[in-house]
């Protein structure tokens, strides 16, 4: 077995090439499952105890049943096992778990409860996007199209696939979703703005994802006794933007200098965001389970 590739499928580690999911998984078939990325530094996970908290949320809001024994603090013990048969307990890393409904005959309703769910648990070696997190990155405005529980984080990703897609068409890193006339999030990030002094982001509710590294730079916020005002960015209030910024697990705070072919501000990153990724790179650099 090459100790380098790695996976987990089912109660089984096994080489990623030799990996098998049924054509039938309710995942391949609907999409019916959700799923988490932990950020790993030199062999520690950041801020797990959030990411165990929403997987527990999202199984729950879409009615998946874990097996007896299974949880999502058991699956980060088998992540931090992949970790070490695939030698990544230094530098940066990635730990993904997906879990889904399990393989039945394909039918619409739930299957009976004698289905197991499906758990895949893989790792993989992270770059973060340092150049970006320096100079700032571009990003385009897009409609948000995608269904009304987005605070669940399911494996039903298409519309953030097209937007994404629409995004590197256009040369841009990110899109950042707009809904009945207000910025909700980014595809696979939380969007931050600040306007008129006042720092900015869409409230946690059934639109966007409550974002980890969203919640752990609220708190730091608050540490550094910044106000941050939970209400939503209109599209009028656009250009009056003086920072934007986009927080993800694989994004910390990175810097949008661009924002469908304009600048942002004076083009460059914001003071608020230089001070609001450091604090981030300290809790990081410090951080654990």
């Amino acid at each position: 077995m090459d100790p380098k590739d790695v996976v987990y499928v089912n109660g089984s580690f096994l080489p990623r090439r030799e990996a098998r999911v049924s054509v039938e998984d309710r995942g391949f078939v609907f999409g019916d499952g959700v799923y988490e990325v932990l950020r790993v530094i030199n062999g520690r996970l950041f801020a797990t105890r959030f990411h165990n908290d929403r997987l527990e949320r999202s199984l729950d809001g879409v009615r998946i049943t874990l097996a007896s024994g299974d949880s999502p603090a058991s699956f980060v013990e088998i992540g931090k096992q992949l970790l070490r048969e695939n030698d990544l307990t230094s530098g940066e890393a990635t730990l993904y778990i997906q879990v889904t409904r399990g393989a039945t005959t394909r039918a619409h309703n739930f299957p009976s409860p004698g289905i197991t769910p499906t758990i895949y648990i893989s790792v993989a070696r992270f770059k973060p996007y340092t150049d970006f997190a320096q100079t700032g990155a571009s990003a385009i405005s897009h409609p948000d199209i995608r269904w009304g529980r987005c605070d669940l984080k399911t494996l039903n990703l298409l519309p953030n696939v097209l937007a994404s897609q629409t995004a590197k068409e256009r040369g841009a890193f990110e899109a950042m979703l707009i809904r009945d006339g207000v910025v909700t999030e980014g595809t696979r990030t939380n969007f931050f703005g600040v306007v008129n002094g006042s720092l900015r982001t869409h409230p946690s509710d059934n639109h966007i994802l409550p974002g980890i590294t969203r919640s752990v730079l609220r708190n730091l916020a608050q540490d550094l006794s910044l106000e941050l005002d939970e209400t939503p960015i209109s599209v009028a209030e656009i250009p009056k933007l003086s920072e934007l910024f986009i927080t993800g697990t694989t994004t910390d705070v990175m810097p949008m200098v661009k924002l469908d072919d304009q600048p942002v501000g004076n083009g460059r990153p914001g003071e608020l965001t230089r001070r609001l990724q450091r604090v981030l790179a300290e809790s990081l650099a410090s951080g654990g389970d």
